[in-house]
């Protein structure tokens, strides 16, 4: 009897040929301050724990930091204190889909890649690492529309996959004159990356992330301050019509991890698209490669 395996782009593919060799580490004993610093400055939503062994144990994360400072507790705090341990890892000749998979099961946006159990970290592999490779592979393809300059029949109009397709619906909202202690939990019961602010008028006028919520702790901001006081702005966009091809080159030359996703009212939000959710669709940006179009029979 044929086997029927379903593939996608990522079938075939190992976690080394995403991962990153580049991983953030500090030890036990150092404060929360210089993990901020750390976390700030090379732009990671996390930081690899060691030991005086130089052994990893545990993972400090951006959602960590953030509910340190609504706590309250002092940035000379070591990261002993708040680290979450030990980190989950994977073998760099691990198939990249099961990665992905063994990620979305247990809820975490990044796994450590080692090739003894853990005890040395060779890389980390996050959602934008899996983006970047799907963005890569695209660009190869005859059908991608990175280096096309327009659309040349319906069939291929079809065949991309727009935002509103894969955009999360769920979009946060709050006041502008709202608390930073607010914001925070709402970020911590919805598992938000960010919230979108808007103005007594209702506009979306900014974007409070818990990047922006970590430089605020350590500026040593209260946390009754105002949301407007550290939100970003403007708020980054799509529409919802935009090729998901697009929305990851924006993202990724733009170095953000989300973009808020309007109607043809550009004050209309309609929907959030992140790198996870880009991550998570596992073909590319075309419908081509989705799983349903790469039946194999095997004898």
């Amino acid at each position: 009897m044929a086997i029927i395996t379903k593939s996608n782009v990522l079938t075939g593919i190992k976690v080394r040929e995403a991962m990153r060799s580049q991983v953030v580490r500090l030890f036990v004993g150092d404060s929360l301050n210089q993990c901020v610093r750390h976390a700030i400055k090379y732009k990671v939503n996390a930081l690899l724990v060691a030991d005086n062994n130089d052994h990893a144990v545990g993972v400090v994360s951006k959602t960590d930091l953030m509910s340190a400072y609504y706590a309250g507790l002092p940035l000379d705090l070591s990261l002993e204190a708040i680290m979450v341990g030990p980190p989950l890892c994977c073998s760099p000749d691990d198939p990249l889909e099961k990665a992905l998979e063994y990620m979305s099961a247990c809820g975490v946006h990044r796994l450590y890649v080692s090739e003894d159990d853990g005890k040395s970290v060779i890389g980390v592999l996050a959602y934008p690492d899996i983006v970047g490779l799907l963005y890569r592979l695209c660009r190869r393809c005859k059908r991608s529309l990175v280096s096309r300059k327009k659309v040349e029949t319906v069939e291929l109009f079809e065949e991309h996959i727009i935002a509103k397709e894969i955009m999360s619906l769920s979009v946060k909202a709050h006041l502008e004159n709202e608390t930073l202690f607010e914001i925070m939990e709402a970020l911590s019961e919805y598992r938000f990356g960010a919230v979108l602010i808007r103005d007594k008028g209702n506009a979306p006028i900014g974007v409070v992330s818990k990047t922006d919520l970590i430089i605020a702790y350590r500026h040593g901001f209260s946390a009754d301050t105002k949301a407007e006081t550290i939100m970003s702005k403007p708020v980054r966009a799509c529409r919802e019509n935009d090729f998901l091809a697009e929305v990851i080159r924006q993202m990724i030359f733009s170095d953000v991890h989300r973009l808020f996703v309007h109607s043809e009212d550009s004050e209309r939000i309609t929907g959030v698209l992140s790198l996870t959710d880009a991550a998570l669709v596992r073909s590319g940006s075309c419908k081509a490669c989705t799983a349903s179009r790469f039946l194999t029979p095997h004898g």
